[in-house]
């Protein structure tokens, strides 16, 4: 029997509309937009000028902190400005703008396709190497993967566990890049391994991939130490947490991070962007992007540069249809819903989903019925319908106690809802006041410098 994690959980309507399309390197644009803020953290400092001529690969902004990220141009070419710009959800950020030029790559990045599979740097190297090209977690969270690869005091890693179970439905950017780059994915499972010090690692890939599984499991054989697991389809198995239980059995605690299993968790995208840092030098500022929906004319996997507009990804796959209703950055369950499509690709996006406009249309919410489906489909044992309620009225104290903190905002809740209540939205709310309550108590609690 194929596993699959123990606690709630859903099986949407898959809808894998870009399967098996290949990757398709997009064209350059006229001119990228390219955000100080793509990871979780502190913004990057810009560390160039209006003026400045840079090259694909050119550090142009600074990390400013430990959990904080490098940005690196995508293009080449003459920064235009530094300026505020729309992100995905619509709030101005502060962003480069770069005028394209050509295409002239950095020097030190090797452009060759020749796998280099001899991993010759130690593992504070390879730690240094993922920190300097600015490589996050490309599952959505953006989460600075040097920091993960930089267990805290007290805390050992065990086992590597690699997240290519794509759970989001539509998205199908992690399936076709297992497809094309399955021994650089496998090479960079081993990067990171040797990052922690750890000799096992299992790549856990839902049982709706069956050629990627196939594929992966026969290259994973000269992979020492690296298994494949197939897994159950359960929707959001893609959650660290969740993910952690499917493929090795152990329970993240209430308010502990995934190390205290013993277990690092990486996306498959970002060991594929690790394996291009360590052994070919190269930044990450392009990433694959899944362009979908079920009326677009060309359902897509798209290369594409950091900055680039989401209007030219949409021109690609056919043009924004007729019945368009909603246009969404990421997936149906955990992505947002964007204002417009004068936002750009970041390092996060993992894909563009057009809605048709019966399907974006909310349903009338009616009163709550105690049917408690929610609490059943909750994968962190919650009670969402307490949680809504207690957020609605401003009850922190309430929310706190019952572990609001915990929710991973993966909308099983709400898409279970006979009576339609838009209950993440508002445990989303509730969320974000006692996150920042929990802050200052421990920012006040600190030891004075």
């Amino acid at each position: 029997m194929l596993k699959t994690f123990r606690l709630g959980g859903i099986h949407p309507a898959e809808n894998k509309l870009s399967a098996n399309k290949k990757i398709e390197s997009l064209e350059l644009p006229k001119q990228v937009i390219i955000p100080l803020g793509q990871h979780i953290g502190a913004p990057a400092q810009a560390v160039v000028n209006k003026g400045d001529k840079v090259k694909v690969g050119t550090l142009i902004a600074q990390a400013s902190g430990f959990v904080s990220a490098n940005i690196h141009s995508s293009v080449s070419g003459t920064v235009a400005k530094i300026d505020v710009a729309p992100d995905s959800s619509g709030n101005k950020r502060p962003a480069i703008f770069i005028d394209v030029e050509g295409d002239e790559w950095e020097e030190s990045i090797d452009r060759s396709d020749k796998l280099v599979k001899e991993i010759t740097m130690d593992s504070k190297a390879i730690v240094e190497r993922v920190k300097d090209c600015g490589i996050v977690g490309l599952g959505g969270a953006t989460f600075p993967s040097h920091v993960k690869l930089s267990p805290p005091p007290g805390s050992k890693a065990e086992i590597i566990v690699i997240n290519a179970v794509e759970c989001e439905p539509y998205l199908t950017s992690d399936h076709q890049l297992m497809l094309e780059k399955a021994d650089e994915i496998l090479v960079g499972v081993k990067i990171l391994m040797k990052a922690v010090n750890v000799e096992k690692a299992v790549i856990g890939i839902e049982n709706n991939k069956k050629d990627a599984i196939k594929l992966m499991s026969e290259k994973a054989a000269d992979y020492a130490g690296i298994t494949i697991e197939p897994l159950k389809v359960q929707y959001p198995q893609g959650g660290e947490k969740q993910l952690i239980d499917a493929c090795i059995r152990r329970q993240v605690p209430s308010g502990a991070l995934p190390i205290a299993t013993g277990a690092v968790v990486q996306n498959v995208g970002t060991a594929f962007a690790v394996y291009e840092a360590v052994q070919k030098n190269k930044p990450l500022f392009e990433r694959v992007v899944t362009v979908t929906g079920k009326s677009l004319a060309k359902p897509s996997n798209f290369l594409s540069r950091v900055g680039t507009p989401m209007n030219q990804l949409i021109e690609a796959a056919g043009g924004l249809p007729e019945d368009t209703g909603k246009v969404i950055s990421g997936g149906p369950m955990m992505g947002k819903a964007m204002p417009s499509t004068d936002s750009m690709v970041v390092k996060g996006c993992s894909g563009i989903l057009i809605m048709q406009s019966l399907e974006a249309k909310r349903k009338e919410m009616s009163d709550c019925i105690r049917c408690a489906k929610c609490v059943h489909v909750c994968p962190m044992g919650l009670v969402p319908s307490y949680l809504m309620r207690v957020s609605e009225l401003n009850m922190v104290e309430e929310a706190e106690a019952d572990r609001v903190y915990d929710c991973i905002e993966c909308g099983s809740c709400s898409y279970t809802c006979p009576a339609n209540r838009p209950l993440l939205d508002y445990i989303r709310l509730g969320k974000g006041k006692v996150m920042g309550i929990m802050r200052a108590r421990a920012a006040a609690a600190a030891p004075k410098k």
